[in-house]
């Protein structure tokens, strides 16, 4: 079992146990100990919002009975215009792995869940079902996996009391305080999401940064604004899509609750870089990062993978960039890409391809002489960045047609071709 660090998932520090793991019987006995009031069912609906269905446990054989068998819901009303009303129920069904203390809700144990229909089988045209059957389609035909990580930025809109130390315009990119206000709010903001997830990479100010918003809206005029990113780890790609949705979820509430506007709105002021959701992909084979071939150089499966995604970028900004100002943000300048092309390093290409360490095990090393011991990447850490989406972003049904994009790059001759070729 891996040491408990402190900011572990409390379920699976009382449970000494792994989240993958988790049992109906390792729930029941956190209930007991931990004395549970409440189970809360989150799911995403139509919208690509989450939703909430907060169960009072009135009594232990009760709260098996929902670990077992889930609740029942109106799919009519979570999927406008592909349930009929004439037979809307689904059953919604915790998944166990994703167990976790609620932060605004006392004594509530939550779950993402997952819909199925009256015949018992997960119901195909949910977002989130259709991204775990198109993964394990993946999965099937290449015999590869696909792990993603997102990138979520978001302004923070609020009063400042405090006025001293103001910093420069567009000048926001790993800021500290007091330059920047509102950090401990996003240091709260990262605590929560790496309890929940267990999959964080790192939070920092971002590049966007306004002293006064000018707006018609009275909630934010005058207000500053501050623009921040939390980055994950990577983790298979559809369990990464409920992450996101999740951390939007945590976000906005903890902002709320300090009298804070939080917002992903892809563009709030011009000249002002926009709230972008970039993701990283890396294919692995056999849980093995294989992004990098021996030479160095992207592997064959990185070209597959990038020549189906130039395929399909223009039906992917369907899902990535839902809202007017999306097309605000993808304009020279802001660092967001205007064409459709790849490149190493380059922040205003659609897909990027960052430096991954490739022989770069023991950088610290030459400025900590005192320090002999070597250190060995249990793994490559190469990815390749997709840029385009932004906060309006439909996330399960953009990464379903990252999916299937990948599907194609893999099974089309050309695709190696398409991506020498941009």
């Amino acid at each position: 079992m891996n040491d408990f660090l402190a900011l572990r998932s409390p379920v699976e520090k009382k449970l000494n146990k792994q989240r993958d793991w988790f049992t109906r019987a390792d729930i029941m006995k956190f209930v007991r100990e931990e004395e549970i009031k409440f189970f809360t069912f989150h799911y995403t609906g139509i919208d690509g919002k989450l939703k909430d269905l907060l169960l009072p446990l009135n009594s232990l054989a009760e709260a098996e009975k929902l670990l077992a068998a889930g609740e029942r819901a109106d799919g009519s009303s979570l999927f406008k215009g592909l349930v009929d009303t004439s037979g809307s129920d689904l059953y919604v069904v915790p998944v166990y792995s994703t167990a976790f203390l609620n932060p605004f809700v006392d004594k509530s144990l939550d779950f993402i869940c997952r819909f199925f229909t009256k015949e018992g089988e997960l119901a195909d045209y949910t977002p989130d079902n259709a991204l775990h059957k198109s993964y394990q389609l993946f999965r099937e035909e290449t015999g590869l996996e696909l792990y993603a990580l997102g990138e979520l930025e978001f302004f923070l809109i609020g009063e400042v009391q405090n006025i001293l130390f103001p910093a420069a315009k567009q000048a926001g990119y790993h800021q500290s305080n007091p330059f920047i206000k509102f950090s401990w709010l996003n240091t709260e903001m990262l605590e929560e999401i790496t309890r929940i997830s267990g999959q964080v990479k790192y939070g920092h100010a971002e590049v966007g940064l306004i002293e006064t918003v000018r707006s018609y809206l009275p909630e934010i005029a005058g207000k500053r604004a501050e623009q921040f990113e939390i980055e994950y780890l990577p983790k298979p790609i559809d369990q990464m899509a409920d992450d996101i949705v999740i951390g939007k979820w945590l976000i906005r509430n903890i902002a709320f609750r300090n009298n804070v506007l939080a917002t992903f709105t892809p563009k709030i002021e011009e000249g002002i870089a926009g709230n972008g959701l970039h993701f990283h992909f890396e294919i692995r084979k056999n849980n093995k990062n294989i992004m990098v071939g021996s030479d160095g150089k992207l592997s064959k499966e990185s070209m597959k993978f990038i020549g189906g995604i130039v395929t399909f970028a223009r039906s992917l900004s369907v899902f990535g960039n839902t809202v007017a100002s999306s097309y605000l943000r993808l304009v020279p300048n802001q660092e967001a890409p205007t064409k459709i092309c790849w490149s190493d390093l380059n922040r205003s290409a659609l897909i990027r391809v960052p430096l991954g360490w490739h022989g770069m095990d023991n950088l610290a090393s030459k400025i900590n002489p005192q320090e002999k011991a070597e250190y060995h990447f249990s793994d490559g850490r190469q990815t390749v960045e997709l840029r385009s989406a932004d906060g309006s972003a439909w996330v399960h049904a953009l990464l379903t047609g990252v999916c299937q994009a990948a599907r194609h790059g893999f099974k089309d001759k050309n695709s190696t071709k398409i991506a020498e070729k941009t």
